[in-house]
Formats: structure tokens, sequence, C-alpha cells
């Protein structure tokens, strides 16, 4: 049995941190982290951004040489009792705590077929599985339109690869993009040699002569297609993993719920990243954020107040993307369904989306305009009323 201060049961970049917050506070009292990854903690989002432009895999590494921090690797947490703050993994050995942090993230999503032979694209080692089939084959099929499947395709065809995208909706990111702008990027995947296929879901995978046969299937059609690839790389969202935050008794809504002090229902315990469900007073709602900002954001101050600081977390945080030679950072409801109106400098190329409901500003999509986060949370912050000409040059001047 190992005694704690301080367990996180995780290791990404949240762990880290919370590890660096409660050093912060706390030079002395010792830290342990459980994480199933056999690698310490890392930066996630170069995986499918800057590793494929040339950017050095060393530089993702996150400083964890931290006095008294130990850090587990390749070990699974699989019960917690809180009555008698203990945690026990899957080689059995048990962990006692004085306080204890849910880092634990989110589990891909995954197609009912395929098995192992679909990259779920998430962790350093499907990010090197899949350089590692890059650098042998041709043509890859990545299944999924949103965040990480157009990131995972533009970085592909940025390698010179061939690349067909397959998504069930209409338009690259359409679930967050007005309908005009994921109109534009079809066609501009498609200019980068991106075959793009919208209104399609992948429905079978099989071997075919040592290389996949991938069918799809199109609501309405009587038959699909079959594409031949070398790889699958599916990104379809994850699942925040709560489940053993909610065997041990605590309160779980669409995640681990926390107050601002990021306490959840258990006094010595905290939660904090893409597991974490907390309130954002801007917004005026319950929000879990799956982003760079806010597991870094979100980590360190938890681990600060398991140190014993009073803290808040009001922080609203941003997200951002890299799309060939695009890029942006959104703040808030950034959501499709919402009103919109567009700011255009430049069409489709520099401008400011507004995202609108009951005429305030829910959210603020900065397409290749940089700099202006801390603006766009202002303004979200405002209770209006505003009418989309009051917004014309709000942030662009």
């Amino acid at each position: 049995m190992t005694d704690y201060r301080y367990l996180i049961v995780g290791g990404g970049m949240t762990a880290a941190a919370a590890a660096d917050g409660i050093r912060e506070v706390d030079r002395d009292g010792s830290i342990g982290a459980v994480t199933s990854e056999s690698h310490p903690p890392y930066d996630r989002p170069p995986l499918s951004k800057g590793l494929w432009k040339g950017k050095a895999l060393e530089t993702i590494w996150r400083k964890t040489d931290l006095p008294g921090l130990t850090i587990h690797q390749g070990r699974r947490i699989e019960r917690i009792d809180l009555k008698a703050k203990q945690a026990s993994d899957d080689r059995g050995a048990v962990y006692r705590f004085e306080k204890l942090l849910f880092a634990t993230g989110g589990t891909p999503r995954r197609l009912p077929f395929g098995g192992e032979e679909v990259i779920y694209f998430r962790t350093l080692d499907d990010y090197r599985r899949l350089r590692g089939l890059a650098e042998r084959g041709r043509k890859f099929a990545v299944v999924g339109g949103g965040f990480i499947g157009s990131e995972v395709a533009a970085a592909l065809a940025l390698n010179g690869r061939e690349v067909a995208l397959i998504m069930p909706g209409e338009t690259i990111g359409g679930r967050l993009f007005p309908a005009d702008l994921g109109r534009f990027l079809n066609d501009y995947y498609r200019e980068k040699g991106v075959e793009v296929l919208p209104g399609e879901s992948a429905a079978a995978l099989e071997s075919r002569s040592g290389r996949f046969v991938l069918r799809t299937r199109r609501s309405g059609a009587a038959e699909g297609r079959e594409i031949e690839v070398d790889g699958v790389v599916a990104g379809i969202g994850i699942e925040p993993q709560v489940a053993l935050a909610r065997a041990a008794g605590l309160k779980v809504e669409d995640g681990i719920r926390v107050d601002r002090s990021l306490r959840t229902d258990s006094p010595d315990v905290f939660a904090a990243g893409d597991a974490a469900e907390f309130f954002n007073p801007a917004l005026g709602k319950w929000l879990r954020v799956e982003h760079e900002d806010n597991a870094n954001t979100m980590g360190k101050l938890a681990g600060r107040a398991m140190a014993g600081e009073e803290v808040s977390y009001d922080h609203l945080p941003f997200f951002y993307s890299d799309l060939f030679d695009l890029g942006y950072e959104a703040v808030g409801e950034i959501d499709a369904r919402l009103a919109t109106f567009s700011d255009w400098k430049q069409p489709f190329r520099e401008g400011v989306m507004y995202y609108l409901r009951d005429q305030r500003v829910r959210g603020v999509l900065l397409w290749n305009v940089w700099g202006k986060v801390d603006d766009a949370r202002r303004l979200i912050s405002e209770p209006g009323p505003f009418r989309p000409e009051d917004l014309r040059g709000r942030i662009t001047g």
C-alpha cells in the first residue's frame, strides 16, 4: 500500500497541470498519478497538428520532474473507496490518499466493426501507428468530419497521402460552422486533394490482399461504395470516463459535476478536464469541454484547490485548429444551430463569426484572426441586446 497526500487518477495534460498547481501551493506533499498509458504526460494537440508539419516529437513532453511526484504508468484504477480514502488498480496495488483528483479524460467512440484495425486517433501510440502506416501506404480513409477528422485528413494530405474523408453530415465541421463556411471547406479540401464524401457513413471493413476495403452507406441509396485503403482512422467523438466516479457514488450528469472550487460532492475529491462538468457564469450553463485550454487551466486550478487555496473556476475555455493553411480560435458555444452573423474581411479566409441566442453573443469563431480570444470572452459576458449590425467590426476593427 502506497500513501500519497494527493492522488491523481489519470496521466494526461490535466494531470500534469494539476501536479504543477499543487506544487505552486504545497512544496512538500507527496503526489501520485496513475495512468493506463505507457508514457509520461504529453501535449495532445501536436499529434494531429504540429508533428505532421515537422515539429520534433521530443517537444510534446510535459515537465514532470517535480519533487515528490510519482507517476505509475501502464496501470488502471479500478475501484475507489471514498470512506477509506484508498484506490485499487488492475494489478492489485492500493493507494491511500488525503485528496483525490479525477483527471480521467475520455474514451473514443468506436465503430461497430473493424476492431483494432481502425485507429481511433487520440494517443501518442495512435500517432506513431498512423505515422508508420503513412510511411508505407499511399491512401487512407478518415471517418468523421469533425474536429479530429478534419485535422487528420489535412495532416495526411499535407504529407502527400491520398485521403477519403467520409462524414454523415453535408459539410466539414457541420456541427460547428455556418453552412456557407462548411461548403467552402468541402471545396477547399478537394482543392488540396482530399476526396470529400458528405452524407456517407462507414458500414463495414474487411481485409483484402494486404489492404483494407471500407464499405460506405449513403442514406436513400441502394448501394454504397467500396474504398480500398492502407489504413482507416476514425474521429467520431469521445465519451467521458465517468464510470469510476459514478461507482464511487459521486454525482455525474454529462460529466463529473464540480462546483466553482472544482470539488465534487465529496469535499476531498476534485475533478477536472474532459470528464468534468462545471457551471460557467458567462454563458449561464453547465459545460464539459474537451480541449487543451480547459485541461491546462482547470487542471492547474484544481491542483491549487487540492492544496488548500480558495479558487473559483470562472474561466471560459477556448479551442483552436489548423486546417492546411487556415486556422481558427473559438470561444463559447460554437453551434451551427444558433443564429450566426459573419463579419468577413476576406470571405472564408479572414473574419469573425458570431453565434447568437436571444440577442446575446454566445460564441465567437475567429477565422484566421489571432490574438482576440480575450475580446471574444468579454463580448460573450456582455448582456446585449445585440443586432447583427452592432457586431460588424466589433472585434476585427
